[in-house]
């Protein structure tokens, strides 16, 4: 009898030091996993903001600030993935940690900036005022009384409030997206609508016959790339490689195929 427990003993001691190892396996293995996910940076973005991000006819992301992520993230030797997000709710994805950077034509302000740590700004872009070919709206004066459309959390509602001319609406409703307030405007749903120019004479240049662009504007402003205050480590990562894609000519090469020119700064 004594014999056999001994047996048992030691069949209990050989399974136990074989699932002591076959879990420190484990856990190595998921230490490796999460050291190869610490090489990934997560992009947010609005994936409906053409050209700089959006969704082509077979669902994949294409666009200047994708191109240009996608490039960048490579020369500083990090995976990239792309996470579309509620883009009003952008701040919030950024310092919760579910975004590492936030990349679709987002502005520079005085307001972001004590939430958001930026890069050096990468481009210009002005909010334009788009109506329709026969509207009786010439400048920003004859918004006076009308319905505006924008989107909303986007950097053209804070260039529209705070401009006193706002005041004098009839109405300022705010999207999802500028898509749909562009569709909006073409319904006459709307009499303007104040968007980022780099979408807006995107849009302007692929129905001509639908939309006019004012000569009036609500103000000019400059592109940069968030990460969460802080994180100087891959904001210099990064910036490091829009240097490097400047000198030697990388940024300029996407800009024209997006825009036909040169817009980068």
């Amino acid at each position: 009898m004594r014999k056999y427990f001994h047996l048992w003993i030691i069949v209990f001691c050989t399974v136990f030091v074989l699932s002591a190892c076959d879990n420190k396996q484990k856990q190595g293995s998921e230490s490796q996993t999460s050291n190869i996910n610490a090489t990934t940076i997560v992009i947010g973005l609005d994936d409906n903001f053409p050209p700089m991000g959006f969704r082509d006819e077979s669902n994949n992301l294409v666009g200047f600030d994708i191109d240009l992520a996608r490039q960048a993230a490579k020369r500083a030797d990090l995976d990239v993935e792309f996470k579309p997000i509620d883009w009003s709710a952008k701040e919030a994805e950024l310092n919760s940690e579910r975004v590492d950077a936030l990349w679709n034509g987002l502005t520079i302000t005085d307001a972001r900036e004590n939430n958001v740590l930026f890069s050096k700004p990468y481009m210009i872009n002005h909010q334009i005022i788009v109506v329709a070919p026969d509207s009786n709206i010439h400048n920003k004066a004859d918004l006076a009384g009308k319905i505006i459309g924008l989107q909303n959390g986007s950097s053209a509602l804070n260039a529209v409030n705070t401009d006193p001319i706002h005041a004098s609406f009839a109405a300022l409703n705010q999207y999802a997206d500028n898509v749909t307030a562009l569709l909006d405007l073409s319904n006459q749903r709307l009499d303007a609508v104040v968007v980022d120019e780099v979408v807006g004479r995107y849009y302007v240049a692929k129905k001509p016959n639908q939309y006019r662009v004012l000569d009036d504007n609500f103000g000019q402003e400059q592109y940069g790339i968030g990460f969460k205050k802080g994180n100087t480590e891959l904001q210099q990562k990064i910036q490091n490689s829009l240097d490097s894609m400047q000198a030697d000519g990388t940024m300029a090469r996407i800009s024209k195929k997006w825009f036909g020119k040169d817009v980068t700064k």
